[in-house]
C-alpha cells in the first residue's frame, strides 16, 4: 500500500484583506487554499479564497462554501456530513474525505479561521470542538457507554441475499467509532459470518447478481478495514481466500469486474525449484504469495483515513515471510540441493535461472528479520558456500542469471562486507586476477548493455563500500584496511582503470560516445574517492602509472559532464597539498590540459570556466609555492589577460613575493628584527598568519640554485629603509583591509589568448628578470605589488576576499575579487622601486 500522503502545503502568509464578490469579507481569518489529493497520494492545490459555513437548500443541510479571491467563482461547495470523518491538523489543517478515493483539506491562513470553521463543524455533528477527529468520540454519555460496554455484542442482520443492503450499511456505520468496530469484529468471528457470506457470494454470481456483488464488495473491504488478525485468518485460509478475492472483483466504481482469480490460478505459476517436502511451508508460500497480491492489486488505495487501518494486513504478510525464511533455513537438505545445483555445470540454464530467482528472493525476504536473526540467516548462506556460488552464476554467458547473482551480492555487501572481503583475500591465492569475485564485478560494471548504466551505477556503489576504509575493522592481530587495500591495489586496480588506460592514449579520448562517458565518469568517480580515503596506495599507483596525466586527456572530451569528472580528480589531489603530487604534476606539466580547456571554453560563463578558476583560487589562497611559480613560470602569457577575476593576477603576485624574499635575503633578515622588537607580544607564539608572512620558504632555496648573495646588492641605508618601508605599508593595507573588503569595480571581459599553446614537457623554464623596469613588483605595469591585496601576510584567510558577480560586456563573472589596482596606485604614491638585482636561476622541477 502506498505512503500516507503528507500534509498538504500550508497557506502563504500574506497580509491585508482579501475580498470577494457576493458577501464581502475583509478578515484574513477566513482566507484558505482548497487542495485535494491526485491518484499519486499527492496534494493539488485548487485556488485561494474566503471559507463560510452556511445552509444550502439545494445539498439540504449546512454546508462549507469557498469563493476565489481572483473572481468570485464557487471553489467549493460541500455538505458537513454528519457521518464523516473530519480533520484537524497543524492547527491550520481540516482533511476529510468526500467520497471514495477523493480526499479534501482546507488549509488556513491563520490558526483562528481554522478554530473557527472546526466549530461549526464540530456542532454540526454534535462533537466537543476540542478533538481532532470527530468520528473518534461515541456520542452517548459516560454512563450510557459504560451500560453499552457491558450489554450484549452487537446483533448482525442474519445472512441473506436480500439483506445485503443492510449488511452493507451496517458495516460502513460501525468503521468510524472504535467502540462499533470492536463489536462488529467480535459478531463477526463467533458467528462464522464471513463463510456465510462467502455462500451468498456464489449465488450472487450464479444469479448474476451485480447489485448483490457490489454490496459484498463492499463489505469485505470493511472487514478489511475492521484491522483484525483472527478475521484474516478465516478470510485468507486456503478455503475462502479465492472468494474473498472474487467479492473485491466487483469495485462498484469501475465499469467491468477485474481477472485476478483468473490471473491467480492460470497466469501465476508456483515453481518447486527444489521440491518442498513440508506441506505446511508450501501452504505458507502460497497464502504470502495471495495475500501480498490482494494488498499490491486488488484493494484500492486507501484514503488518507484508511491507510492506518491496513496496519494488520502488512503485518500479517510480514511475520509469513519471517516464518518462511525461518523454515527454509532449517532445512538442510533444501539449502544443500540448491547450492549444488547452482554451482553444478550439468544444471540447464532455465533450470539455473529459477534457482538464481528463488534464491534472490529468499535474500529479499530475510529483509524483513530482526537483526540477530538476520545474522544468523547470512551466516547460513556463507557456510553453504553462497559466495563461491556467485563466482561460479557471474562467470556464466547468461545475462539474467548474472544480473540476479548481482541483486544477491548487493545483499551480501550491504549486509557484511567484512564477510566479502575475507572471501576475495582468500581466493586470491588459489585462483588467477581474472576469475576473482571482485574482478567478476568489475567486469559486468564495463560490460553493462543498459545504456543508462543502471546496473553498473550499483556495482560501483557496491564497490564503493567494499574499499571504504570507513567499515573496515581493525582487531589485536591485524589491520583489514592494510590488507584489503594491499591486495585490491596489487589485484583489482588494474582490471578498474583498464577500459580509462585504452581511451586515453592519444591526445583525446579514442572513443568518445555517451555510453563510454558515462561509465568513464563513473570510473573516475571511484578513483576520486579512493584520493581521498586511500592515502598512500592510490599516491603510489597514480605516480607510478602516470594516471592523472591519462585523465586529463579526458578535458578534451565533448562531453562536459565527463571533462568536469577529469577536473574534480585532479582538484582532490591538488586539495590535498601532498607535495609528492605537487612535484608530479609540475614534472610532467599536468596544468596544460586545464590551461588548454580554460581558453577552449573561451568567454563562456559556466561550469567549466567556474571550476578552473575555483581550482587556481585554491592555489592562491593556500598558498602552495610550487604550484604558484609553476603556473606563472609556465603559463602566465596564457592568462595574464583574464582581468574578469582577480585569481591569476593573485597568484601573480604571490609569485613575484615569493621571488622577492629569495632575491633580497635582507628583507627577511629586517623582518626578522621587526618581529623581535616592536611586535614581540610577551612570550607567546605570534599569530599564524604573522608567523607564516615572516618564515622564509627554505624548501624553494634548497631546490633551487644559489640565491644572490648579500654582497652583490649596493649596501646603503636607503636599501635597508626600502624594504622597511614597503613593510609598514604592508601593515597598514592589511589593518585597514580587515576593517573593509573592497569589491572589484574595474571589470573587464576575457581577452582572446594572443598566442597558441605551445608547450613541451621536456623543457626547463627560467625564471629571468622579465628585464623591464615595469615589470619589476609595486611598479606601474606590473600585476600589483607586495603590499597590494591578496599577498601573504596582508589579508588573512578569515578575511578572504569576497565573491562578488558582476557583469560588462555581456559576460558574467561567478568568482570576483576586490581589484588591486587602487593599492597598487597608493603603494607607487609611498614607496621607490626596488633596486634591480640579479635574479636567480629557479630549475622548474
Amino acid at each position: 500500500a502506498p505512503d500516507q500522503p503528507s500534509a498538504p502545503p500550508a497557506i502563504g502568509s500574506q497580509s491585508g484583506g482579501c475580498g470577494v464578490a457576493g458577501g464581502r469579507m475583509t478578515d484574513t481569518r477566513r482566507r484558505v487554499k482548497v487542495y485535494t489529493l491526485n491518484e499519486d497520494r499527492q496534494w493539488d492545490d485548487r485556488g485561494t479564497g474566503h471559507v463560510s459555513s452556511c445552509y444550502v437548500e439545494r445539498l439540504k443541510g449546512m454546508s462549507l462554501l469557498v469563493r476565489a479571491e481572483s473572481d468570485g467563482s464557487l471553489l467549493l461547495e460541500s455538505k458537513i456530513n454528519p457521518n464523516t470523518a473530519y480533520q484537524k491538523q497543524q492547527d491550520t489543517l481540516i482533511v476529510w474525505s468526500e467520497a471514495e478515493n477523493y480526499d479534501l483539506a482546507l488549509s488556513f491562513q491563520e490558526k483562528a479561521g481554522c478554530d473557527e470553521i472546526w466549530e461549526k463543524i464540530c456542532q454540526v455533528q454534535g462533537k466537543d470542538p476540542s478533538v481532532d477527529i470527530t468520528q473518534d468520540l461515541v456520542d452517548e454519555s459516560e454512563e450510557e457507554r459504560f451500560d453499552d460496554m457491558s450489554s450484549p455484542g452487537l446483533e448482525l442482520p442474519s445472512c441473506e441475499l436480500s439483506r445485503l443492503e443492510e449488511i452493507a450499511e451496517l458495516v460502513a456505520s460501525s468503521l468510524p467509532s472504535p467502540l462499533r468496530r470492536e463489536k462488529l469484529a467480535l459478531a463477526l468471528e463467533n458467528e462464522g459470518y464471513i463463510k456465510k457470506l462467502l455462500e451468498i457470494f456464489h449465488v450472487c454470481e450464479d444469479l448474476e447478481n451485480i447489485e448483490g456483488l457490489h454490496h459484498l464488495y463492499e463489505i469485505i473491504k470493511g472487514i478489511f478495514l475492521l484491522n483484525r488478525t483472527a478475521l484474516f485468518e478465516v478470510m485468507f485460509s486456503e478455503e475462502c481466500i479465492m472468494d474473498v478475492i472474487g467479492c473485491l472483483e466487483y469495485d462498484p466504481s469501475l465499469s467491468q469486474s477485474r481477472k485476478h482469480r483468473e490471473f491467480l490460478t492460470k497466469t501465476a505459476k508456483f515453481k518447486e525449484v527444489i521440491p518442498i517436502s513440508d506441506p505446511e511451508l508450501k501452504q505458507k508460500i502460497h497464502q504470502t504469495y495471495r495475500v501480498q497480491y490482494i494488498q499490491d492489486m486488488v484493494l484500492p488505495t486507501p484514503s488518507v483515513f484508511e491507510e492506518n487501518m491496513l496496519s494488520t494486513l502488512h503485518s500479517f504478510i510480514f511475520f509469513n515471510k519471517v516464518e518462511i525464511v525461518g523454515m527454509l533455513q532449517e532445512d538442510e537438505k533444501f539449502l544443500t540441493d540448491l547450492f549444488a545445483q547452482l554451482t553444478d555445470e550439468a544444471t540447464d540454464e532455465e533450470k539455473r535461472q529459477e534457482l538464481v530467482n528463488f534464491l534472490k528472493e529468499f535474500c529479499a525476504f530475510s529483509q524483513t528479520l530482526q537483526p540477530q536473526n538476520r545474522d544468523a540467516f547470512f551466516k547460513t548462506l556463507s557456510n553453504m558456500g553462497i559466495l563461491p556460488a556467485l563466482e561460479v552464476i557471474l562467470g556464466m554467458d547468461d545475462a539474467q542469471v548474472r544480473s540476479a547473482a548481482t541483486d544477491i551480492f548487493s545483499y551480501l555487501v550491504e549486509y557484511n562486507p567484512s564477510m566479502v572481503r575475507e572471501f576475495v583475500m582468500q581466493e586470491a591465492q588459489q585462483n588467477d586476477d581474472d576469475i576473482l569475485l571482485i574482478n567478476l564485478i568489475i567486469e559486468h560494471m564495463i560490460c553493462d548493455t543498459d545504456p543508462e548504466l543502471g546496473g553498473a551505477v550499483l556495482l560501483m556503489g557496491l564497490l564503493r563500500t567494499l574499499v571504504d576504509p570507513e567499515n573496515m575493522l581493525a582487531t589485536a592481530n591485524k589491520t583489514e584496511k592494510t590488507e584489503f587495500l594491499g591486495f585490491f591495489y596489487k589485484h583489482c586496480m588494474h582490471v578498474l582503470t583498464a577500459p580509462l588506460l585504452a581511451n586515453t592514449t592519444e591526445d583525446k579520448p579514442s572513443k568518445d560516445d555517451f555510453q563510454t562517458a558515462q561509465l568513464l565518469a563513473l570510473i573516475l568517480e571511484l578513483l576520486t574517492f579512493c584520493v581521498e580515503h586511500h592515502t598512500y596506495h592510490i599516491k603510489n599507483y597514480i605516480i607510478n602509472k602516470d594516471i592523472l596525466r591519462r585523465v586529463l586527456v579526458l578535458m578534451a572530451s565533448k562531453h562536459a559532464f565527463l571533462a568536469l569528472c577529469a577536473l574534480r580528480f585532479k582538484r582532490k589531489i591538488i586539495g590535498l597539498k601532498d607535495e609528492f603530487y605537487n612535484r608530479y604534476i609540475m614534472k610532467s606539466f599536468l596544468f596544460e590540459p586545464v590551461v588548454k580547456a580554460f581558453l577552449n571554453n573561451g568567454s563562456r560563463y559556466n561550469l567549466m570556466n567556474s571550476a578552473i578558476i575555483e581550482m587556481f583560487e585554491f592555489i592562491r589562497v593556500e598558498d602552495i609555492k610550487s604550484l604558484t611559480a609553476h603556473v606563472i613560470e609556465n603559463y602566465w602569457k596564457a592568462l595574464e589577460d583574464v582581468d574578469y577575476v582577480q585569481t591569476f593576477k593573485g597568484l601573480k603576485l604571490r609569485f613575484e613575493q615569493q621571488r622577492e624574499r629569495q632575491d633580497n635575503p635582507k628583507l627577511d633578515s629586517m623582518r626578522s628584527i621587526l618581529r623581535n622588537h616592536r611586535y614581540r607580544r610577551d612570550a607567546r607564539t605570534l599569530e599564524d598568519e604573522e608567523e607564516m608572512w615572516f618564515n622564509t620558504d627554505e624548501d624553494d632555496m634548497e631546490d633551487g640554485e644559489a640565491v644572490v648573495p648579500p654582497s652583490d646588492k649596493p649596501k646603503n641605508d636607503e636599501d635597508i629603509m626600502d624594504p622597511i618601508s614597503k613593510f609598514m605599508e604592508r601593515k597598514k593595507l592589511k589593518e585597514s583591509e580587515e576593517k573593509e573588503v573592497l569589491l572589484k569595480t574595474n571589470l573587464s571581459g576575457r581577452q582572446s589568448p594572443s598566442f597558441k599553446l605551445s608547450f613541451s614537457s621536456g623543457t626547463k623554464s627560467n625564471l629571468t628578470s622579465q628585464s623591464s623596469a615595469s615589470n619589476l613588483p609595486g611598479s606601474p605595469g606590473s600585476p600589483g605589488s607586495p603590499g597590494s591585496p591578496g599577498s601573504p601576510g596582508s589579508v588573512s584567510k578569515s578575511t578572504s576576499q569576497m565573491a562578488a558577480i558582476t557583469t560588462k560586456g555581456g559576460l558574467v563573472g561567478l568568482v570576483d575579487y576586490p581589484d588591486d589596482d587602487e593599492e597598487d596606485d597608493e603603494d607607487e604614491d609611498k614607496e621607490e622601486t626596488l633596486p634591480l638585482s640579479k635574479k636567480a636561476k629557479l630549475e622548474s622541477s
